[in-house]
């Protein structure tokens, strides 16, 4: 059967320009990594003058309908008949939480919501969890404000999030805590220390019934360098690791007074105190600029410390900004 899919809008015209790009993208690595190859013949077509899509696939299972359901780019799907007729298909999206939590927040520097979930999508799809439907646990190393913490709570999960930058760290803090009480759910918040690191540890329901049940999701953020991780956490803890590198300085290749201004090095210092900290089975997904560090170097890195790079037929490479080309690798652990 054919289906066409209709690719979520995008106030963000840069981004709008590569959204198809990335959604063939997506669908093929879901397709190749999660439904035994079920997705073929994908193709951007326009039908009606509106772009889709479109792609062929047997009858969709439930395992398909949901992944299909929560594609980063996913607006609407439909069959598409031999006639051209476009027959809307239901819907499953794994949402448990409102959607303003992930769009609300606006700053400078902010990632891109759809590539947030995008990049969440692709690590998952990559790991030995895929097709469980159970709180996973995520980690963002590197989490800002918490796009990536917001987009796993949204899901179900259970989310974790380190940040050196006080200033960040307050502001998510300030602000998870608000939208919790604003949409009056059942939870409690706890602001303390772990390792004399300050820390916020938020425990909700997504209905009274299952706070009172103890059906709980988890936010654990914590203030500390990245390198931090191994002192703070348990190994093999985290089901998903999930970042975007930073382009700045804010997170040092080490935790003395120097730090490091190129990616390549933070990241060649902290992949291995990460991978300590995932399971068996998990994967990892990193979001850089590839005009500062070279795929086949961050590649490198990555299977130094174990971890088995994973190929896709298509490249997620799209241009952010005139110094960004940003594309994301994600390996896995055995």
């Amino acid at each position: 059967m054919r289906y066409a899919l209709l690719v979520s809008p995008s106030s963000n015209r840069v981004y709008a320009q590569s959204a198809p790009a990335l959604a063939a993208a997506e669908l093929l690595a879901v397709g190749e990594r999660v439904l035994d190859g079920a997705i073929t013949h994908v193709t951007q077509t326009t039908l009606g003058s509106v772009d889709y899509v479109t792609f062929e696939a047997p009858d969709l299972s439930e395992l398909s309908r949901g992944w299909l359901s929560n594609l980063a780019a996913t607006f609407a799907l439909y069959r598409l008949d031999d006639d051209g007729r476009l027959s809307p298909v239901d819907l499953t999206r794994w949402d448990q939480l409102d959607s303003d939590l992930i769009t609300i927040q606006k700053y400078s520097g902010k990632t891109n919501e759809a590539f947030t979930k995008l990049l969440l999508n692709v690590t998952l799809a990559a790991s030995a969890f895929a097709a469980e439907r159970r709180p996973l646990s995520v980690l963002d190393p590197l989490c800002g404000r918490g796009t990536t913490l917001n987009q796993a709570l949204s899901y179900g999960f259970h989310a974790t999030g380190v940040e050196v930058d006080k200033k960040d760290f307050e502001a998510y803090a300030l602000f998870i805590q608000r939208w919790v009480k604003d949409h009056r759910l059942k939870h409690t918040a706890v602001q303390g220390s772990v390792k004399g690191l300050p820390k916020l540890e938020v425990e909700l329901g997504v209905t009274k019934e299952r706070f009172k049940s103890g059906d709980t999701l988890r936010l654990t953020y914590v203030s500390a360098d990245t390198h931090a991780i191994s002192q703070v956490f348990q190994p093999r803890t985290f089901d998903l690791i999930v970042t975007d590198a930073p382009y700045g300085v804010l997170h040092g290749a080490h935790s003395g007074p120097q730090t490091a201004r190129k990616p390549g090095e933070l990241l060649q210092t902290a992949i291995p105190v990460w991978r300590a900290a995932l399971r068996p089975g998990g994967a990892m997904g990193i979001a850089w600029n590839r005009l500062v560090l070279r795929r086949e170097d961050l590649a490198r890195v990555l299977a130094e410390n174990g971890l088995e790079v994973c190929d896709f037929s298509q490249s997620f490479e799209h241009r952010v900004d005139s110094s960004i080309a940003r594309d994301l690798i994600v390996a896995r652990l055995a």
